[in-house]
């Protein structure tokens, strides 16, 4: 065998030994978006301690599904599916790209149905996101994308237990009171963790409306955030 074969082929082999890094899955956000989240960053030291204990949580099932070769799915849950839990599922999805973390689908649903709120919508919309509306109706389908060639987002209300969302293997995350005490157990979860937000709607109409629900947004997305970025691969 020749010098240059030997030595290809040591090259070639000590790559294929190499740990598995998070530039190999980290997919660009838009510039918009990029600047959003870097702006917020900064606030994950401001997260309160008992929150913190709650959000590591999932970053411990994160953690775990992907050691073990697994699917991260991760479903947000809230009453009518309208909000708070898009936020989430929207915000899993792109922290999960903003940090690399492979195989990871995030889903949402509510314990009744209704439709993705037109705030909620304009809020991520401030926030950077492209949405599109792909149908009408009471209850609309939107395709969120945080960036050119990402998968987008499928959102549109539904039950946290619809046929679209995992049945099995997944991680149930409450983000709103109501629907953590009416589900106090979530069927085929593999883990349920309970971080309730402040609902929105409840300035909605009013002088605060747009001020509170960027308010909400930001919030989940820093919380959001922090959870990936505790994920190690």
């Amino acid at each position: 065998m020749s010098l240059i074969n030997l030595l290809l082929i040591t090259v070639f082999t000590t790559a294929a030994m190499m740990p598995f890094s998070n530039s190999d899955t980290k997919k660009a956000v838009n510039p918009k978006l990029s600047s959003y989240i870097n702006t917020i960053k900064d606030d994950f030291s401001k997260i309160p301690d008992d929150r913190r204990e709650e959000l590591e949580k999932i970053a411990a099932f994160i953690q775990k599904q992907v050691e073990a070769g697994q699917p991260v799915q991760l479903t947000y849950i809230c009453t009518h599916n309208s909000r708070r839990s898009h936020f989430g599922q929207i915000w899993g999805a792109t922290a999960a790209a903003y940090y690399g973390i492979p195989n990871v689908k995030t889903y949402s649903g509510g314990t009744e149905t209704s439709a993705f709120n037109e705030r909620a919508v304009a809020s991520c919309e401030r926030a950077g996101f492209d949405i599109t509306k792909t149908s009408e109706g009471k209850n609309p389908v939107y395709r969120v994308s945080y960036g050119a060639g990402s998968e987008p987002v499928k959102a549109f209300s539904k039950k946290y237990d619809d046929a679209s969302n995992p049945q099995s293997n997944f991680c149930a995350i409450m983000t709103c009171s109501q629907a953590d005490e009416a589900c106090p157990v979530v069927k085929g979860a593999a883990a349920r963790v309970a971080v309730p937000y402040d609902d929105p709607k409840a300035f909605d109409g009013t002088a605060q409306e747009t001020a509170k629900y960027d308010e909400r947004c930001k919030q989940i997305a820093t919380e959001t955030l922090f959870v990936f970025s505790k994920v190690k691969i």
